[in-house]
C-alpha cells in the first residue's frame, strides 16, 4: 500500500495529460505477454512483424531489455507530460536525465529482477549509452505508435476531457474516488491498494495523471524527489480501441438518416476525434466532417476543444435515438 500526501498547493497542482512516451514505453508489456493484453491483439500482431524487421531489432534492443516481464520501469524512462506534451519534447527531457538519476532508477528496479547486458553497461557509462536507449525510444515510437497513434491519442484525449470534468464539478476527492477501485482519497492524501509501500509528500510540486492505454491494473506511480510527481492510470474503455464498428444490419435509425451519420452516433458514445471516427467506420475525413456537421446542427452530437483537438460526443438526444431504435 502506498500513501501520496497533499498540502492545499498540490491540489491545486493536479494537472491532466496525455504521455506519448509512457505509450511508447509501455506497450513493449504487451508485446511480451498478449495473453494478459488480448485486448491489444490486433496492434500486437502488427508490432510483432515490426519488431522482426533486423533493422529495427537492432536498435530497439535496449529498450526491450529494459521493459521485460516483471521489471519494474526505471522512472526516467516515463517522465510526466504536461499538457500538450509532444514526444520530441519527451525525448529530450529523458535525454537530459543526470548520470546519477539514472542509476539510481535502473539500481531502484534490481530487487524485482536482476539487469541485462544493456542494464549493466548504462549503470557503469549512462553519459555514453543514454543516447542509444533515446534512440530505442524514438525508433520503436515511429515504427509501432505512430501508425496507430490518431486511434490512442482520441481515446486518451477523451479520458482526459471526463476526467476534467469530475474535476471540476466535484474536486480532487471525485478525481481520485473514481479514477480507480485502487484508490481511496482521505482528504488530505491518496491511498493505493498496490505492492509499491511509498509513502511519499508532494511537498507543493502538484501531481501529473496520464491516462495510459498499455496500464491495465493498477495506478503506477513515477515518484521522483527532483521531478514533477506522475501517475499513470488505466485508459477508460480501452475495450473500444481497435473496434471498427458502424449500424448494425437492419438498424431501423439508419433507414432514417442514412447509414454514414448512423454509423457515426453509433461510435460517439465516447468523445471522438474526426480522424479516429474516419478510421472507425471506413469513409474520408471529408465525409465524416460533413456528416458530423449535420449532426451537430441537429443537436444530435456536441463538440469540444482538447488541446489541438476536436472531440465530438453523442447529446442525450442522440442516445434516446439509439436506443428507440435499439442501438
Amino acid at each position: 500500500m502506498s500513501e501520496l500526501r497533499f498540502c492545499l498547493a498540490d491540489v491545486a497542482g493536479v494537472r491532466l495529460a496525455v504521455s506519448p512516451a509512457n505509450e511508447t514505453v509501455m506497450s513493449m508489456w504487451a508485446l511480451a505477454d498478449p495473453v494478459r493484453y488480448a485486448v491489444h491483439l490486433p496492434w500486437i500482431d502488427r508490432a510483432r512483424a515490426t519488431l522482426r524487421r533486423p533493422e529495427v531489432a537492432t536498435r530497439v534492443r535496449p529498450l526491450v531489455e529494459l521493459t521485460l516481464p516483471r521489471r519494474w520501469l526505471p522512472d526516467f524512462l516515463t517522465p510526466a507530460a504536461r499538457p500538450n506534451a509532444q514526444m520530441a519534447e519527451q525525448l529530450d527531457q529523458i535525454a537530459a536525465t543526470p548520470p546519477a538519476v539514472v542509476v539510481q532508477d535502473l539500481l531502484a528496479t534490481t530487487p524485482r529482477r536482476p539487469l541485462g547486458p544493456f542494464g549493466r553497461a548504462l549503470l557503469t557509462d549512462p553519459v555514453g549509452l543514454l543516447p542509444q536507449l533515446v534512440d530505442a525510444v524514438r525508433v520503436w515510437h515511429d515504427e509501432a505508435i505512430v501508425p496507430d497513434w490518431p486511434r490512442m491519442r482520441a481515446l486518451l484525449d477523451a479520458d482526459v476531457a471526463y476526467r476534467a470534468a469530475q474535476l471540476a464539478e466535484g474536486g480532487a476527492g471525485r478525481l481520485f474516488e473514481q479514477l480507480h477501485p485502487s484508490l481511496r482519497w482521505l482528504g488530505d492524501r491518496v491511498v493505493s491498494d498496490d505492492p509499491f509501500e511509498r509513502d511519499f509528500d508532494l511537498r507543493g510540486r502538484g501531481l501529473a495523471l496520464n491516462p495510459g492505454v498499455f496500464t491495465d491494473r493498477r495506478v503506477l506511480w513515477n515518484l521522483l524527489e527532483d521531478s514533477l510527481p506522475a501517475g499513470v492510470y488505466p485508459v477508460r474503455a480501452v475495450g473500444t480501441l481497435w473496434e471498427a464498428a458502424g449500424p448494425p444490419p437492419g438498424d431501423p435509425l439508419a433507414r432514417v438518416i442514412g447509414p454514414g451519420r448512423a454509423a457515426l452516433l453509433h461510435l460517439l458514445d465516447t468523445a471522438t476525434t474526426t480522424t479516429d471516427l474516419a478510421r472507425l467506420a471506413a469513409m474520408s475525413a471529408g465525409n465524416v466532417s460533413q456528416h458530423l456537421a449535420a449532426l451537430h446542427a441537429a443537436g444530435l452530437v456536441t463538440r469540444s476543444r482538447q488541446g489541438r483537438h476536436v472531440l465530438y460526443r453523442n447529446t442525450d438526444a442522440a442516445r434516446v435515438l439509439l436506443r428507440a431504435s435499439g442501438g
